[in-house]
């Protein structure tokens, strides 16, 4: 029901294209599109290039920040492009202000923050690498069992200065419980006690769809390992900034930041049983 409910509510939303074209996903900041078109055809999002498989499938996505709309084009040899403009629902996002934090919790002093930095790059290095597989099409599963303790989305301001949005989904959990691979994919980085995130691992789907879990007390994967969906690839921990144990857990389409939640819902698995 609830599968029905969010299709219905897109192609209510969706432009009308083609009937070569078709459209699933959500429009929306953090949302994820899934799409199919002619063999061959050339489709782009706001003039980025976007990877089509043989048989047509694409995926694009929409950052937390997304503007109003976003222009997709569907181009096939011959034909004249079809070109539509998408509009983009914008969120709610929750603010919450806290005064009183030590400075010294706010701003990190030179020598962490340049850490901090170096270790930025080599992550944005990770979410840059491209695979052509569609891994992807394996769907989607929660990644551990627990209970959801911070929204995708979400931003602090401590003592009047913004923090970066929350970029990913908590899930609370005890320290020790498995976490699994969400989908299909090769493991694009696995790093020990970063500054901020602790135990890290970010897996590659393909065609610039990645998946990030943080804060684990334990990898078990390394760099360049294929993974299958349901994989253990680590154990929730609290390690890196963390208050309590829990799985921090993050999507990405190359630099736009994806809602996880949006994401489990566009590529639900076949078989539903499969998820921990």
């Amino acid at each position: 029901m609830r599968a029905a409910i969010y299709l219905l509510s897109l192609c209510i939303a969706a432009p009308v294209f083609a009937a070569d074209v078709t459209l699933s996903g959500k429009l929306e900041q953090g949302g994820l599109l899934v799409g199919t078109a002619p063999a061959g055809a050339l489709v782009t999002l706001d003039k980025r290039k976007i990877t089509v498989s043989a048989d047509g499938r694409f995926i694009a996505g929409f950052d937390r920040d997304a503007g109003p709309s976003a222009i997709l084009t569907v181009a096939v040899i011959g034909e004249a492009p079809d070109l539509r403009t998408l509009a983009i629902s914008k969120r709610e996002w929750q603010v919450e202000h806290v005064n009183g934090v030590p400075q010294q919790l706010v701003t990190p002093d030179p020598e962490l923050e340049a850490r901090i930095v170096s270790e930025q790059k080599f992550l944005n290095a990770a979410r840059a690498k491209f695979e052509i597989r569609p891994w992807f099409e394996s769907g989607f599963i929660r990644p551990v069992t627990g209970r959801k303790s911070g929204s995708f989305g979400s931003q602090r301001v401590l003592n009047g200065t913004p923090r970066a949005p929350h970029a990913g989904w908590d899930i609370a959990a005890p320290t020790g419980t498995p976490v699994h691979a969400a989908a299909d994919g090769v493991v694009s980085l696995s790093k020990e006690m970063l500054v901020m995130t602790g135990n890290t691992v970010m897996i590659n789907h393909g065609f610039g769809l990645q998946t990030m879990y943080i804060h684990m007390s334990k990898l078990l994967v390394a760099d360049g390992q294929s993974v299958r969906q349901g994989d253990v690839i680590g154990e929730v921990g609290m390690t890196g900034r963390a208050t309590g144990p829990h799985l921090h857990f993050a999507a990405s389409w190359f630099t736009a930041r994806l809602d996880p939640e949006t994401l489990l819902a566009a590529l639900p698995p076949p078989n539903a049983s499969s998820t921990p």
